[in-house]
């Protein structure tokens, strides 16, 4: 384990090879799971603003749910996560040529919003757990159907905190990422 900061990271975010390999994947991580993807507070807060900006790019499913259930759910452990449309697939997903996509984020490439996707979808596969103390634990969620971005980050020889680099930044700050390259890289 590495400390930095109010951060307790795992070995393996430094040890592991990392690079989605969408066409081989199909995005399963937006449709496979037993719960949506995590939410913080902030990011409800910021859906419920900012839905009908998002509901252009949603799939008929996904506005439905959200329209009558909200943007947010319960999993098993009582945590925020996006709803599902039929126990399966996350509301906010859309598909091209087959490959399954965030409409949140196609609503931020587009400049309609002022965010991109859930911070927890942008740094998959690590995920973050709050500590005592008010510390964030950073850990390696392994799934199988990542099994070829590991296979292509290790081909590529790209280790998973280089893949997820502005992610990490855009949750913990530029000078937190530098000092993690610093540690990551004696």
């Amino acid at each position: 384990m590495i400390h930095l900061d109010n951060t307790i990271i795992s070995d393996d975010i430094r040890d592991s090879f990392f690079c989605c390999d969408l066409d081989s994947c199909k995005g399963a991580c937006c449709v496979e799971g037993d719960a949506g993807a995590p939410l913080e507070e902030l990011e409800i807060s910021l859906l419920e603003d900012y839905l009908d900006l998002i509901f252009p790019y949603m799939l008929y499913g996904g506005k439905q749910v959200t329209g009558s259930s909200g943007v947010f759910d319960y999993d098993a452990a009582g945590n925020y996560v996006t709803p599902l449309v039929n126990e399966r697939e996350c509301a906010f997903v859309y598909f091209d040529n087959g490959i399954a996509r965030c409409a949140i984020e196609k609503a931020f490439q587009e400049k309609a919003i002022p965010f991109p996707k859930p911070v927890s979808c942008h740094l998959y596969p690590i995920r973050i757990r709050q500590m005592p103390g008010g510390h964030d634990a950073l850990n390696y969620h392994k799934w199988s159907i990542c099994k070829k971005a590991v296979e292509k980050g290790y081909r590529e020889k790209v280790q998973m905190y280089r893949f997820l680099d502005q992610a990490l930044i855009r949750n913990y700050g530029r000078a937190w990422y530098n000092r993690l390259l610093k540690l990551f890289e004696q």
